[in-house]
Protein backbone atom coordinates (compact mmCIF):
# COMPACT_ATOMS: atom_id res chain seq x y z
CA UNK A 1 0.00 0.00 0.00
CA UNK A 2 2.72 2.47 0.98
CA UNK A 3 4.68 1.70 -2.19
CA UNK A 4 1.63 2.28 -4.41
CA UNK A 5 0.93 5.64 -2.74
CA UNK A 6 4.59 6.56 -3.03
CA UNK A 7 4.60 5.63 -6.71
CA UNK A 8 1.48 7.73 -7.32
CA UNK A 9 2.92 10.77 -5.53
CA UNK A 10 6.21 10.34 -7.37
CA UNK A 11 4.44 10.18 -10.72
CA UNK A 12 2.43 13.31 -9.86
CA UNK A 13 5.65 15.11 -8.85
CA UNK A 14 7.34 14.07 -12.10
CA UNK A 15 4.44 15.25 -14.24
CA UNK A 16 3.93 18.47 -12.27
CA UNK A 17 7.58 19.45 -12.22
CA UNK A 18 7.81 18.57 -15.93
CA UNK A 19 4.90 20.86 -16.76
CA UNK A 20 6.39 23.68 -14.70
CA UNK A 21 9.84 23.12 -16.23
CA UNK A 22 8.23 23.41 -19.67
CA UNK A 23 6.57 26.72 -18.82
CA UNK A 24 9.80 28.11 -17.41
CA UNK A 25 11.76 26.74 -20.40
CA UNK A 26 9.43 28.55 -22.80
CA UNK A 27 10.07 31.84 -21.02
CA UNK A 28 13.84 31.30 -20.97
CA UNK A 29 14.15 30.27 -24.60
CA UNK A 30 11.72 32.42 -26.53
CA UNK A 31 9.25 34.53 -24.53
CA UNK A 32 11.78 36.77 -22.78
CA UNK A 33 14.09 37.02 -25.84
CA UNK A 34 11.05 38.04 -27.90
CA UNK A 35 10.01 40.67 -25.36
CA UNK A 36 13.58 41.99 -25.31
CA UNK A 37 13.40 42.60 -29.06
CA UNK A 38 10.47 44.98 -28.91
CA UNK A 39 10.27 48.52 -27.60
CA UNK A 40 10.34 48.76 -23.78
CA UNK A 41 6.82 50.25 -23.68
CA UNK A 42 5.42 47.21 -25.49
CA UNK A 43 7.59 44.73 -23.60
CA UNK A 44 6.57 46.13 -20.22
CA UNK A 45 2.89 46.15 -21.14
CA UNK A 46 3.09 42.58 -22.46
CA UNK A 47 4.92 41.28 -19.39
CA UNK A 48 2.53 43.07 -17.04
CA UNK A 49 -0.33 41.32 -18.83
CA UNK A 50 1.45 37.95 -18.71
CA UNK A 51 2.07 38.35 -14.96
CA UNK A 52 -1.63 38.98 -14.34
CA UNK A 53 -2.75 36.16 -16.62
CA UNK A 54 -0.29 33.68 -15.08
CA UNK A 55 -2.20 33.82 -11.80
CA UNK A 56 -4.86 31.33 -12.82
CA UNK A 57 -6.11 28.10 -11.23
CA UNK A 58 -4.44 25.67 -13.65
CA UNK A 59 -0.98 27.18 -13.49
CA UNK A 60 -1.20 27.73 -9.73
CA UNK A 61 -2.26 24.08 -9.30
CA UNK A 62 0.71 22.90 -11.36
CA UNK A 63 3.18 25.21 -9.60
CA UNK A 64 2.02 24.97 -5.99
CA UNK A 65 0.24 21.60 -6.13
CA UNK A 66 3.55 20.08 -7.19
CA UNK A 67 5.20 21.86 -4.26
CA UNK A 68 2.73 20.25 -1.85
CA UNK A 69 3.45 16.83 -3.34
CA UNK A 70 7.21 17.48 -3.07
CA UNK A 71 6.80 18.45 0.57
CA UNK A 72 4.91 15.20 1.23
CA UNK A 73 7.52 13.18 -0.64
CA UNK A 74 10.32 14.75 1.40
CA UNK A 75 8.53 13.79 4.63
CA UNK A 76 7.74 10.26 3.43
CA UNK A 77 11.31 9.81 2.26
CA UNK A 78 12.58 10.86 5.68
CA UNK A 79 10.33 8.27 7.30
CA UNK A 80 11.50 5.50 4.97
CA UNK A 81 15.11 6.53 4.35
CA UNK A 82 17.46 3.94 2.94
CA UNK A 83 15.35 2.78 0.01
CA UNK A 84 16.96 2.84 -3.46
CA UNK A 85 14.74 5.78 -4.45
CA UNK A 86 15.23 7.84 -1.25
CA UNK A 87 18.01 10.13 -2.47
CA UNK A 88 16.27 10.77 -5.80
CA UNK A 89 13.04 11.76 -4.06
CA UNK A 90 14.67 13.94 -1.44
CA UNK A 91 16.99 15.77 -3.85
CA UNK A 92 14.20 16.14 -6.45
CA UNK A 93 11.83 17.51 -3.82
CA UNK A 94 14.38 19.97 -2.43
CA UNK A 95 15.39 21.10 -5.91
CA UNK A 96 11.78 21.83 -6.81
CA UNK A 97 10.91 23.46 -3.49
CA UNK A 98 14.04 25.63 -3.28
CA UNK A 99 15.00 26.07 -6.94
CA UNK A 100 11.53 26.57 -8.36
CA UNK A 101 9.23 27.75 -5.57
CA UNK A 102 11.83 29.46 -3.39
CA UNK A 103 13.38 31.31 -6.32
CA UNK A 104 9.95 32.32 -7.61
CA UNK A 105 8.96 33.79 -4.24
CA UNK A 106 12.33 35.38 -3.43
CA UNK A 107 13.27 36.76 -6.84
CA UNK A 108 10.75 36.54 -9.69
CA UNK A 109 7.67 37.72 -7.79
CA UNK A 110 9.39 40.83 -6.33
CA UNK A 111 10.67 41.68 -9.81
CA UNK A 112 7.13 41.24 -11.16
CA UNK A 113 5.75 43.44 -8.39
CA UNK A 114 8.28 46.18 -9.22
CA UNK A 115 7.36 45.95 -12.91
CA UNK A 116 3.65 46.15 -12.07
CA UNK A 117 4.19 49.48 -10.32
CA UNK A 118 5.68 51.34 -13.31
CA UNK A 119 3.95 52.95 -16.25
CA UNK A 120 5.18 51.35 -19.48
CA UNK A 121 5.80 54.71 -21.18
CA UNK A 122 7.69 56.34 -18.28
CA UNK A 123 11.46 56.88 -18.11
CA UNK A 124 11.49 54.81 -14.89
CA UNK A 125 9.78 52.01 -16.78
CA UNK A 126 12.44 51.92 -19.49
CA UNK A 127 15.24 51.88 -16.91
CA UNK A 128 13.57 49.17 -14.87
CA UNK A 129 12.81 47.11 -17.98
CA UNK A 130 16.45 46.60 -18.96
CA UNK A 131 17.35 45.43 -15.44
CA UNK A 132 14.17 43.37 -15.20
CA UNK A 133 14.90 41.47 -18.42
CA UNK A 134 18.38 40.49 -17.25
CA UNK A 135 17.53 39.63 -13.62
CA UNK A 136 14.15 37.97 -14.19
CA UNK A 137 15.52 35.84 -17.00
CA UNK A 138 18.56 34.77 -14.96
CA UNK A 139 16.36 33.60 -12.08
CA UNK A 140 14.00 31.95 -14.53
CA UNK A 141 16.94 29.94 -15.90
CA UNK A 142 17.58 28.77 -12.33
CA UNK A 143 13.91 27.76 -11.98
CA UNK A 144 13.98 25.97 -15.33
CA UNK A 145 17.07 23.93 -14.53
CA UNK A 146 15.81 23.09 -11.03
CA UNK A 147 12.42 21.90 -12.23
CA UNK A 148 13.94 19.94 -15.13
CA UNK A 149 16.45 18.13 -12.92
CA UNK A 150 13.70 17.45 -10.36
CA UNK A 151 11.63 15.91 -13.17
CA UNK A 152 14.52 13.63 -14.09
CA UNK A 153 15.07 12.59 -10.47
CA UNK A 154 11.36 11.90 -9.92
CA UNK A 155 11.27 9.83 -13.10
CA UNK A 156 14.25 7.74 -11.94
CA UNK A 157 12.63 7.34 -8.51
CA UNK A 158 9.32 6.32 -10.07
CA UNK A 159 11.01 3.64 -12.17
CA UNK A 160 12.82 2.37 -9.06
CA UNK A 161 9.64 2.31 -6.97
CA UNK A 162 7.63 0.57 -9.71
CA UNK A 163 10.37 -2.04 -10.16
CA UNK A 164 10.31 -2.80 -6.42
CA UNK A 165 6.49 -3.07 -6.44
CA UNK A 166 6.58 -5.51 -9.33
CA UNK A 167 9.35 -7.63 -7.79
Amino acid sequence: MFSNNLATLTLIAAIGSGIVAGVFFAFSTFVMPALARIEPVQGIAAMQSINITAINPLFMLALFGTAVVCFLLAILTGLKWGQPHSAYLLIGSLLYLIGSIGVTIAFNVPLNDALASVKPNSPEGATLWSKYLMNWTFWNHVRTISAAIATLLFTIAFCTVKTRIQA
